[in-house]
């Protein structure tokens, strides 16, 4: 009897992740910094739509501000927000950046996926009971329905180039670990 104990082989160490070499990062890129502007450009145009239909003017005026604020909400947003996540996510797992790793790119993927979730849910409702509303005839029924989404996003956009210019804060903790592993 072989008292011998065969000894597996010790799993190789996994590398870091691939990444994305210059050439195949800056098609991404490109994609990401047009539909992020796109987005932002869309909110100031959904925000001057509700601020005009908020502060009052002539019934036609505002049924004129919701219903287009209805277009873009239905038809631009959402592939937009969709197209900047998307792109983002890419270049965030192609790059040395990493989705986890640096608390700037961590704050803007949750920011990002919160604003595209708050479109659907919160904006985009908002806006078509504005416009059911005024277009039995009546009164635009809550400002807020037609200028809370648009300030927030905007808010949040703005914040998110921000930090996209000055990448603040460092690395995360699984950051951190990560460079100690493959040290």
């Amino acid at each position: 009897m072989d008292t011998h104990t065969e000894q597996k082989p010790a799993k190789p160490r996994p590398g870091p992740p691939p990444r994305l070499g210059r050439p195949a990062r800056r098609a991404p890129l490109v994609v990401h910094v047009i539909a992020s502007a796109g987005w932002l450009g869309l909110t100031l145009g959904l925000l001057a739509l509700g601020i005009t239909a908020a502060t009052g003017g002539s019934a036609g005026t505002v049924e004129a501000c919701v219903r287009a604020m209805k277009l873009f909400a239905d038809w631009l947003l959402l592939p937009v927000a969709f197209l900047t996540l998307l792109s983002g996510l890419l270049l965030s797992l192609g790059t040395k950046w990493g989705l986890a790793r640096y608390r700037w790119v961590y704050t803007k993927f949750w920011l990002t996926l919160a604003t595209t979730t708050a479109t659907v849910f919160a904006l985009r409702p908002g806006v078509n009971s504005a416009v059911t509303a005024v277009a039995a005839g009546g009164p635009l029924p809550d400002a807020g329905d037609v200028l809370f989404g648009p300030v927030v996003s905007l808010s949040a956009y703005v914040f998110m180039t921000v930090i996209s210019v000055l990448k603040p804060w460092g690395k995360t903790r699984r950051g951190s670990e990560r460079v100690r592993a493959f040290a």
